[in-house]
């Protein structure tokens, strides 16, 4: 059963009677357009887009019925600069609110809560203005604006318990703390049944200082909502006016002086912003009649005024979103129609050059790794702080000032963080083989311009996909240091690889790619163990590292015929200390000038019977070739024999028997 008012016609449609054959219409706003969170503020935007005359409602302040007020003190004028309040006495908090204004609250997606909570709620709806009211019997003095002290506990009207930091602002009296400003009241101060005389408070907060404050403690209010995205500085005065209007209208009450605060230096200051007539017809592609751009201007709330180059543009204090020239070109191209302008292909003088010869394109590396079953993977440049000390401890970083979150606090000093935790991520959903790569920027020590473009990489799981004609095989350090050989190959440079350790890698199996000139290109190897099992890996895990500068110098391929004469193989086996590379081997044959050497490749490496304690056999197979002649036996050996010297010499091995 439904109650209506006893004065309610009897025999009338109550469809008339209760106004159901309403139309609900839903406004879906971006963020830059606060104005527009109140029925007056679609009211104007719907009488500018259909050029109609859009007059505010005039408000008559109330007559001054006593002289009792309480004192206000804003002690954080640059969080609220304006306060507006009044007492109002003899109010009944068990009133009934009109029918008419709980439908219209109903329909707006709030029930009723009493008179009082219900006339501030309207008034928010209706002009876009939170409101709050306290009950006047349970202040102790008068009302302070302030920041909270640390960790200053009270309970807000959802009852939840919260300890407010030192950065949010409250509204306090003598002794405690009353309400989270701009987002929610506190519950002992509320209004109830028994209340009879109420403060109403009405204020401006800086949205730049309430971004944020709501969700730091995981609230969202329709006041906060408004408060962070800009509310008009100058409609206090009107809005409690308003309030009061319909309080004394529903509740009765006697009404008391507005008290009033106001820093002026801290309100929003609204420059005027230049506007050109050639701008508009650059960026609009339309030349539009002074005429239309005054009157669009005019209609939106804006003082113009003309000048020698266009016009001098004050926006209104409700639109915090006009800032520049481009702001209030938007605005003309929206109020003008975008349907309106005029459709003109883009022209564009391009000249095609050719591509340099002796660089190295990265689109052709990332094309030979997708061809080794690599897919490219792209991670935020923001990275976990504790994770880049685990990788690369010695590297000095950039810390962000206002991060996402803990974990993507700093800036990335190496692309393994990102392919790590994505690899991470796909291992603990079942995918037991990934094979992922990145291109992108690393950024060198406290510097933001200081930025290196790398390649890296990642392998774990098996070498090839599972199938039913080849056994499984783990991925090993020799298959991540051949993709590195296939990319270090479209250089067509010669590279080595040095033995040596890093923070993040096996001291075992780790190396530092080198130039043959020793110019430093990176790093690969597999992860280290400590590191595997932090991140959650279940087996080894292979990465490398690459720098773009130096990767993509290329070397310009000459010319040279293919030799008609037969090459010749000669293999040897040497005995060499344990400690000893094959780099090192074949670095000291190479120092040999031995131009008829082609290639020097190794086949084999024994250890065990028939090899002394602390040795190793290694077999060599060395590849000569002449492009004059066909080579003699003689000539043969006495290669062979310049560089076993070599290596006796140096390397301190032997030919074995």
């Amino acid at each position: 059963l439904m109650e209506l008012a006893a004065d309610a016609p009897v025999g009338n449609d109550i469809r008339k009677y209760l106004s159901l054959d309403d139309q609900l219409i839903e406004v879906d706003l971006t963020p830059n357009r606060a104005d527009c969170l109140s029925v007056e503020g679609v009211a104007r935007e719907v009488a500018l887009l259909n050029e109609l005359e859009f007059n505010i409602a005039e408000i008559n302040p109330l007559a001054i019925e006593h002289q009792e007020t309480l004192a206000v003190k804003i002690s954080a004028p640059e969080a609220c600069p304006r306060y507006l309040g009044r007492l109002i006495k003899g109010v009944s908090a068990t009133a009934e609110t009109p029918l008419w204004m709980q439908e219209r609250l109903r329909r707006s997606g709030l029930r009723s809560l009493g008179p009082i909570v219900d006339v501030t709620n309207y008034v928010l709806l209706e002009m876009g203005q939170p409101l709050h009211a306290f009950d006047a019997a349970k202040l102790s003095g008068g009302i302070e604006v302030r920041l909270a002290h640390a960790d200053e506990a009270f309970s807000l009207l959802n009852d939840q318990e919260i300890k407010a930091n030192s950065e949010t602002l409250v509204i306090a009296d003598a002794e405690k703390a009353l309400a989270l400003a701009g987002i929610m009241g506190g519950s002992e101060s509320a209004v109830s049944d028994s209340t009879q005389d109420i403060f109403l408070e009405c204020a401006f907060f800086n949205p730049s200082f309430m971004m944020g404050k709501a969700r730091y403690y995981g609230l969202h209010t329709d006041s906060s909502h408004r408060f962070e995205r800009g509310v008009d500085a100058e409609m206090q005065s009107r809005a409690i006016e308003r309030a009061t209007q319909l309080i004394v209208e529903i509740a009765g009450g006697s009404v008391g002086a507005i008290t009033e605060v106001v820093a002026e230096e801290y309100l929003p200051q609204r420059p005027a912003v230049t506007l050109r007539e050639q701008r508009i017809k650059r960026i609009l592609g339309v030349a539009l009649a002074e005429t239309e751009v005054e009157g669009i201007l005019q209609r939106l709330g804006m003082a113009v005024v003309k000048d020698a180059e266009g016009w001098q543009v004050t926006p209104p204090g409700f639109r915090f979103d006009i800032a520049i020239e481009a702001d209030l070109i938007e605005e003309l191209g929206r109020v003008y129609g975008y349907n309106n302008l005029p459709q003109t292909s883009l022209l564009m003088r391009s000249s095609l050059s050719q591509a340099p010869e002796a660089v190295l394109e990265i689109d052709q590396i990332k094309d030979l790794l997708v061809g080794r079953d690599y897919q490219e993977a792209i991670t935020y440049s923001f990275v976990d702080e504790d994770l880049q000390k685990k990788l690369v401890p010695e590297d000095a970083y950039i810390k962000l000032q206002n991060p996402i979150s803990s974990e993507l606090a700093v800036m990335r000093t190496t692309l393994w963080c990102g392919l790590l935790q994505a690899a991470a991520y796909n291992t603990k959903r079942q995918h037991t083989r990934v094979r992922l790569f990145e291109a992108g920027q690393r950024f060198l020590g406290i510097e933001v311009d200081k930025q290196e473009k790398m390649l890296a990489g990642i392998a774990l799981g098996s070498v090839n996909p599972e199938q039913w004609g080849e056994k499984v095989r783990k991925v090993d350090f020799y298959d991540i240091k051949a993709d590195v050989e296939a990319i270090c190959a479209l250089t067509g440079r010669e590279i080595k690889f040095v033995s040596a350790k890093h923070s993040a890698l096996h001291p075992g199996q780790s190396a530092e790619i080198q130039t043959i000139q020793g110019r430093s290109l990176g790093w690969l190897g597999m992860l280290h163990p400590t590191l595997e099992k932090q991140l959650g890996f279940d087996g080894n895990v292979f990465l490398f590292e690459l720098s773009q500068t130096v990767l993509l110098e290329r070397n310009v391929p000459v010319f040279s015929s293919l030799s008609k004469f037969p090459s010749v193989r000669r293999d040897l086996a040497l005995l060499i200390e344990e400690e000893v590379s094959f780099e090192a081997v074949k670095q000291c044959i190479d120092d040999c000038q031995q131009k008829l050497i082609k290639q020097v490749m190794i086949f084999d490496i024994y250890r065990g019977q028939g090899v002394e304690q602390g040795y190793k056999s290694i077999a060599l197979g060395l590849i000569m070739q002449d492009a004059t002649q066909t080579l003699t036996d003689s000539e043969i050996d006495a290669i062979v024999n310049s560089v076993l010297d070599a290596l006796s010499n140096k390397l301190n091995a032997k030919l074995r028997d």
